[in-house]
């Protein structure tokens, strides 16, 4: 049997009274998704340890049945891997978004909504001017780059500027996590947290001189870097579940592309995939299929809901919800619901990502698992509320890849 993970980043939400107390998977028309949940079996995850914070990286490396105790090094090192940096020993990665700053508060975390040609234009001018033999500025995808220290310590503390959209930024710089952390050949975590807010500060002055910020509707006017670590240790996914041959990864977004590299499968670029609800959601799907042609596992990640959520845009993240219902999981059903080699598809997202709240949160995930000849539970909705009556009750971390793997 061949495994296919639909991944709706964000996707599950709270109940809103614009909607009549419902949530947003109650309230969008998904028929797709709706019919699997008749068809197979539901539950809920839990994709965040304890004392984890509830990240992207974080969830998705749990739900592709990691021990973040053994393998987590932030998210920097992910992206890092996503565009092709080896890392060295001695190297700290941190994820570099570029950000708007108004008023003295993160108005939001993308630079509002930087292209990649434009992110690449500004990434190198702040290389160009901030990068050394110790600083190196690595153009990513869009508002998400890379910055590389060498000899940094990763035992800082970092504020993931998605989490804290219209809140004061001053208080939010980088600082040395408590303790005795000091490592031989690399900085102490007190002089890598100068050298990093030293860089936001200056980075703030370069991009205020730098032409595409005069005339533009939102400014993209600061770096801001977190998600720092050091090049991790991961066992590969066919290591990891026999039943794993070959496997690919397809998504928009460095951080999962980097998951992927680490857990040993194939990173399928889609052209015109964006991150973003105007994402390639028909190219995604036509490329998962035929992934499934020739291997038997592939993550598709779909990141446009968590967006939506995150700018706090209601309308928009029904709209990504019925998009992926309409162009993923139709398509790809369709096609392979009669494969003579069956398929077993599971939808479900890494985190809530709440539009009243704006952030991602640290609560179960609904989950729905289908393939031919599977015995259903009564559950006939895929939603928040619906799935806690599914059979496979409430599940934690690596629980859900070892029950979709059986």
């Amino acid at each position: 049997m061949k495994h296919l993970i639909v991944l709706g980043d964000g996707m599950a939400d709270h109940a809103v009274a614009r909607l009549g107390g419902k949530t947003l998977l109650q309230y969008a028309e998904k028929p797709y998704m709706d019919m699997l949940c008749r068809m197979g079996r539901c539950g809920r995850l839990m994709t965040i340890p304890d004392g984890f914070h509830p990240g992207s990286e974080v969830a998705n490396t749990a739900i592709l049945g990691y021990d973040l105790h053994q393998v987590y090094e932030g998210r920097g090192p992910l992206e890092a891997a996503s565009i092709g940096y080896e890392m060295d020993s001695d190297d700290l990665a941190l994820r570099c978004n570029i950000i708007e700053l108004a008023d003295g508060l993160i108005k939001n975390h993308h630079g509002h909504h930087l292209t990649t040609a434009e992110g690449d234009m500004l990434i190198r001018y702040i290389n160009d001017h901030l990068g050394n033999e110790t600083v190196r500025f690595i153009t990513g995808i869009q508002y998400r780059h890379l910055l590389i220290i060498k000899g940094g310590s990763k035992h800082i503390v970092c504020a993931p500027p998605h989490d804290h959209p219209n809140e004061p930024w001053r208080p939010l710089l980088v600082k040395p996590e408590e303790g005795n952390w000091n490592e031989e050949g690399r900085m102490t975590p007190q002089e890598t947290a100068d050298l990093i807010n030293g860089l936001i500060l200056n980075s703030q002055q370069l991009l205020a001189r730098h032409p595409f910020n005069k005339d533009r509707n939102g400014q993209a006017n600061s770096i801001w870097p977190w998600g720092g670590g050091y090049r991790p240790s991961m066992k590969t996914l066919p290591e990891l579940y026999p039943q794993i041959h070959a496997g690919s990864v397809i998504s928009a977004v460095d951080l999962i592309r980097g998951i992927g590299h680490y857990a040993g499968l194939d990173v399928i670029k889609v052209p015109g995939a964006t991150g973003l609800a105007d994402t390639n959601y028909e190219g995604k799907a036509y490329a998962a299929i035929e992934a499934l042609r020739k291997q038997d596992f592939v993550y598709l990640h779909i990141e446009a809901s968590d967006e939506a959520g995150h700018d706090g845009d209601l309308e928009l993240k029904l709209q990504t919800i019925r998009n992926l219902d309409e162009r993923i999981v139709k398509p790809i059903y369709e096609e392979v619901k009669d494969w003579a080699d069956p398929v077993s598809i599971a939808v479900l997202p890494d985190h809530p990502t709440p539009v009243e709240v704006r952030t991602h949160v640290k609560e179960p995930v609904p989950f729905l698992i289908w393939y031919p000849g599977i015995e259903p539970d009564p559950v006939t909705r895929y939603d928040e509320v619906s799935c806690v009556e599914g059979s496979y009750g409430l599940l934690h971390l690596s629980q859900f890849m070892d029950t979709f793997m059986k």
